[in-house]
């Protein structure tokens, strides 16, 4: 089974009740204990991946689709990638911005469709992120095909999101939602997650092969998270065109 579901063309690939969930929790982006702890938490695990597997980014062309406030694009621009990071969201991308100018980190911010940008730069990338964002949009293949066209040949397009079964409703919303309260409730919903099988065919029918994956753990006594082989509830998947 692909992503691939019948859509409004491309540049209305877009959920509006998720770009306004997100919108409303703008301001707090870059507070490290608010409800974006757990991506301040994740983002140096999931930059110093990238950075092994890719060989280094520095010098390279970045695009971080889906970016919302900067904190990925901005780790990736201090490491020395040229970063663009772009979002649907007008309000996150107006604190990326502003936070951009408080740290003096350069990062090229767009309001635009991942889809409307693939047609503008094709193959103009050495390396795409598309990171917790599949699961919040109506065709998440629609992404796939954007970010394959995006990155060269040779390039590198990094995926995270969240595995489909019971154990991940009872761990990422039951858990994480209503118990731990790591995430607002309503951040996500469980029939728009998707089974590493389902993006493996996805990127595959892209033109891009997957190459690593790799599971993301919680700990919630010591507050730890970590890397790991489980992939049944969250998981990264690192591809290559």
């Amino acid at each position: 089974m692909s992503l691939h579901t019948p859509t409004p063309p491309a540049s209305g690939n877009v959920d509006q009740a998720e770009i306004d969930k997100f919108s409303a929790l703008a301001s707090r982006w870059w507070d490290p204990n608010s409800e974006f702890k757990p991506l301040h938490a994740i983002n140096p695990l999931r930059l110093d991946w990238i950075k092994e597997l890719t060989g280094g980014i520095a010098g390279k062309n970045v695009i971080d689709i889906g970016c919302g406030g900067g904190i990925l694009a901005e780790s990736m621009a201090v490491a020395g990638a040229t970063v663009t990071g772009i979002d649907l969201a007008e309000k996150s991308l107006k604190v990326a911005k502003l936070h951009g100018l408080e740290s003096g980190v350069p990062v090229t911010y767009r309001n635009i469709s991942a889809e409307d940008m693939a047609a503008e730069h094709p193959g103009q990338f050495e390396i795409v992120t598309c990171m917790e964002m599949l699961e919040h949009v109506p065709d998440p293949g629609s992404i796939v095909r954007a970010c394959s066209t995006l990155v060269k040949p040779g390039g590198w397009v990094f995926f995270s999101t969240i595995n489909r079964n019971p154990k991940s409703f009872m761990f990422a919303i039951v858990g994480a939602e209503y118990i731990l309260r790591l995430l607002p409730r309503g951040t996500h919903s469980w029939k728009n997650f998707i089974r590493p099988s389902e993006l493996a065919t996805s990127t595959r029918d892209a033109g891009l092969e997957p190459v690593d994956m790799r599971g993301m753990g919680y700990n919630p006594i010591t507050e730890h998270y970590s890397l790991n082989h489980d992939t049944s509830v969250n998981y990264l998947m690192a591809t290559r065109k």
